[in-house]
């Protein structure tokens, strides 16, 4: 991630410093670019002189002095709040005090990370999705300390960088992580009840509900290690909300070290041999997958909205421009009428009697009013 946004900035025309204290990441990082340059060049996407301009831009070092007269640092590191807040402490030693830090953590506190701090005020959060030279949305996280003229900073900036950025409040998962939840999470219920396997899991979510990749070749895709752990943070962050609990299914894979394609095994097996379930094309079993998992879906977005999390531009924006979503989820709440989606989510409610299913006030509002999601 760090040297995908690294490209970003340099190809806007940046100065970029790539800093990591491990020797053996820094030479990959270097010998990417230099090739993601190379390859550019030989597709005729930039020019001769452009691929050595762009080369001249980068300085790599394993000295955090490197950093001393940066204006924007984006850290991209491991997902441990210690860690994080023990680099922001060292770096912000370093720097002037118009430098702004900026976090790229997916699901992490902003607001706990600039409390390390001594000017909270100038940190935020930039969270690029990947590949970050290809996903057009940017998340720009402001914690409670952040100096309000930032954030159109941000904004501006990042819109000069080719981006699509949405601005959401500081809360676990921020937008797209927190309402991707039910994604995974309902996908491995109903394979872990074995209503259906993963192949016709994965084909509903495709076929019928428009989806770009189901919900198992994405996490494989992903991998566990990611992809469970962001979970796992917004399930404890949300003190233990059952609308996001892990599952167990999930949790093996990762245990065993089987993190999906880059690691050879997932829930599916990447063998060159291997044989792959095939889906099971029932219409009326793939139709009950996909509307239990889409009610669920549109069931965050609609208590995001309630929660003023962001507006509901940026929710809409941020799920089609972030994960690819077919579409927007309150466009689909107004499609299928929230009537329908009640129905469905109060079903689940009544059948298991979880929290997990519980519906947001503001889809019953919605129903009583009669009024659509878009323009509430």
């Amino acid at each position: 991630m760090g040297a995908g946004i690294a490209q970003v900035a340099a190809m806007a025309g940046h100065k970029v410093m790539v800093y990591d204290n491990n020797a053996g990441a820094l030479q990959k990082a270097q010998q990417n670019l230099t090739a993601t340059f190379a390859k550019l060049q030989e597709k005729g996407k930039i020019s001769a002189e452009q691929y050595t301009t762009l080369l001249s831009q980068f300085t790599f070092g394993s000295e955090l002095i490197l950093l001393k007269d940066c204006g924007l640092i984006i850290e991209a590191i491991i997902e441990k709040p210690e860690i994080k807040k023990a680099v922001f402490a060292e770096v912000e030693k370093l720097v002037s005090p118009a430098c702004v830090l900026a976090s790229n953590t997916s699901s992490l506190s902003i607001t706990s990370i600039a409390a390390a701090c001594a000017l909270p005020q100038r940190c935020m959060g930039l969270h690029f999705f990947n590949p970050a030279p290809l996903m057009a949305l940017v998340e720009i996280i402001p914690a409670i300390q952040t100096d309000v003229n930032l954030i159109d900073e941000a904004k501006d900036l990042m819109t000069a960088w080719g981006k699509t950025p949405v601005i959401t409040k500081d809360t676990p998962g921020f937008i797209v992580n927190r309402i991707a939840r039910p994604y995974y999470g309902e996908a491995i219920r109903i394979y872990e009840e074995g209503i259906a396997d993963m192949a016709t899991i994965d084909w509903a979510m495709t076929e019928l509900g428009g989806f770009k990749m189901g919900p198992f070749a994405l996490m494989d895709y992903i991998g566990h290690d990611v992809n469970y752990v962001v979970t796992e943070t917004v399930f404890t962050s949300f003190f233990y909300d059952p609308r996001y609990k892990p599952s167990f299914a999930q949790k093996r894979l990762l245990e065993a070290g089987w993190l999906g394609r880059k690691s050879g095994r997932g829930f599916y097996n990447y063998a060159a041999d291997a044989i792959q379930p095939q889906p099971n094309k029932d219409n009326y079993l793939a139709t009950n997958i996909v509307e239990r998992i889409v009610a669920l879906l549109i069931n965050e977005a609609i208590e995001a909205l309630h929660l003023n999390i962001a507006t509901k531009q940026d929710l809409e924006t941020a799920m089609t421009k972030g994960v690819n979503y077919p579409k927007g989820l309150l466009q689909w709440c107004d499609d299928w009428g929230a009537d329908r989606v009640l129905a469905k989510l109060d079903g689940l409610y009544h059948a298991y009697h979880e929290d997990r299913y519980r519906a947001s006030v503001l889809l019953r509002m919605l129903v009583a009013s009669k009024k659509p999601a878009e323009n509430n």
